[in-house]
């Protein structure tokens, strides 16, 4: 069984950062992409950035330029620095882990790829 727990969120006004992160535990294998989603009320979860496992990040384009994901695999460990953030940012953002152990991030944005979900960390960013 493998555990995903996130941290980090919270509430800021528009221009501001938060990072969030995510503890993998359990049968972890330091390999797989790994990915942050994001679900607004109301709306359909979404891609926002993956990471594979040579540690190459891929970006939603409403996030590029304003988000960074990365990985400390030696603390199984996933971060996303969220840096300019705006209103439209508002969700609750959810770590995933791909269900590939080659550490593709084949298909990053369907969610049918990913087998292990945290409970996710709300982000509220006010105007």
């Amino acid at each position: 069984q493998v555990l995903l727990v996130e941290s980090g969120g919270g509430s800021v006004q528009a221009g501001g950062s938060l990072r969030l992160s995510c503890v993998v535990s359990g049968r972890t294998a330091s390999t797989n992409c790994m990915a942050w989603f994001r679900q607004a009320p109301g709306m359909e979860r979404e891609g926002v950035a993956a990471i594979d496992g040579g540690g190459i990040g891929i970006y939603a384009d409403s996030v590029k330029g304003r988000f960074t994901i990365s990985r400390d695999n030696a603390k199984n460990t996933l971060y996303l620095q969220m840096n300019s953030l705006r209103p439209e940012d508002t969700a609750i953002y959810y770590c995933a882990r791909h269900s590939r152990y080659d550490g593709s991030c084949t298909q990053w944005g369907s969610r049918d790829k990913y087998n292990y979900w945290g409970q996710g960390t709300q982000v509220a960013v006010s105007s």
